[in-house]
């Protein structure tokens, strides 16, 4: 079995995301999602609760599931029985950080990892950006799914534009 894992923290999870997901699980038999537990940050959403939104909105994705994960990557690969991690990358800087976290986790474990570029539609797109302009009222919705967007602003306490 083919299998990879699409980490990262998902706070909260957006369309860009969702898009190496969805083109993650037509190259791999089974996709595991990671969530990253960093207890040394809080974020806007619990753990479970991005658990929750990511089991809801990959839920027509047969072969993707979701797991939570503290500490490397590669041992919660080796647990999974994952030799690839899946990684979208949206610019030239993203590369600079990308790249030097797959020699580590090829020198540490074998685990290899894909890099793939972001869809042009999401390429600006991340998480802390899309919960910075929530937050100052501003409309995010066409950059989350429909359930994660109701979510994002009933935790910020705002309304819907217009």
């Amino acid at each position: 079995m083919r299998r990879a894992v699409c980490p990262g923290s998902f706070d909260p999870v957006t369309n860009g995301h969702l898009d190496i997901i969805g083109r993650s699980s037509r190259l791999f038999d089974e996709v595991i999602v990671g969530v990253l537990i960093n207890q040394s940050k809080s974020g806007l959403f619990s753990v479970d609760e991005r658990i929750a939104m990511l089991r809801e909105v990959t839920a027509s994705y047969r072969n993707v599931r979701v797991a939570a994960f503290r500490g490397l990557l590669v041992d919660f690969c080796r647990a999974q029985d994952a030799p690839v991690v899946v990684k979208g990358l949206r610019a030239v800087s993203d590369f600079d950080y990308e790249l030097q976290m797959a020699q580590m986790n090829i020198g540490l474990a074998g685990v290899e990892t894909l890099f793939m570029p972001t869809n042009p539609l999401y390429s600006f797109l991340s998480s802390s950006l899309v919960k910075e302009v929530a937050k100052w009222g501003g409309d995010v919705s066409a950059h989350l799914p429909d359930v994660v967007h109701q979510r994002l602003r009933e935790r910020l306490g705002t309304q819907p534009a217009g």
